[in-house]
């Protein structure tokens, strides 16, 4: 049943069992249901107290400002270091300013991690996207053989686009990759 509850319900709920069981209710139920004691105690406490609880607003399963605080309200330097990390591997189609870099999210979250900010590699994902960094394999399909300096020349047109950018100058980049030959027939 508690599946179907939102985390008010559940957790009123479960404080209702709890005062049912009465002695050890608390402790049993938290085993049980894997809700922390404390979070139990205070919806026991609640209920006990008789006040009118406040529900939260429609549509919502907490009150606003309620749940854990964002990475970059807890450690504002975080972007920093983030940007720091890939821009060594970014790579971009030079088509456009789509952005990648060719380390996984997990992987930059490992690095954060060892420079002592903790961070899932889903808010490494999520940063990403609003950095402009698309979330898509970096994978070449098999057309020729592959130019050894592929990377350095995507570095060079990276920093080419940002100097240019930086001047106020337009940016254009032609593709010049070889196109199979076109034959027509003219027959007279």
């Amino acid at each position: 049943m508690l599946s179907t509850l939102n985390e008010f319900q559940a957790r009123i709920y479960v404080a209702d069992k709890a005062m049912d069981w009465g002695r050890g209710g608390i402790s049993y139920l938290s085993k049980l249901t894997g809700m922390s004691r404390t979070t139990i105690t205070q919806a026991v406490q609640e209920l006990e107290s008789g006040r009118r609880m406040v529900t939260p607003p429609e549509g919502r399963v907490r009150q606003p400002g309620g749940g854990r605080k964002r990475v970059e309200e807890i450690e504002p330097k975080i972007r920093q270091q983030l940007t720091a990390i890939v821009e060594h591997t970014t790579a971009g189609d030079p088509m456009s300013l789509l952005r990648w870099t060719s380390k996984s999210t997990r992987r930059i979250a490992e690095e954060l991690t060892r420079r002592g900010y903790a961070i899932s590699w889903m808010t490494v994902a999520r940063y990403l996207q609003q950095m402009g960094y698309s979330l898509q394999a970096n994978r070449k399909t098999r057309e020729g053989p592959q130019h050894p300096n592929r990377d350095a020349q995507f570095r060079y047109l990276h920093r080419l686009v940002k100097r240019f950018l930086s001047q106020g100058d337009p940016v254009i980049s032609v593709d010049t990759k070889k196109k199979e030959s076109f034959v027509t027939q003219i027959r007279i």
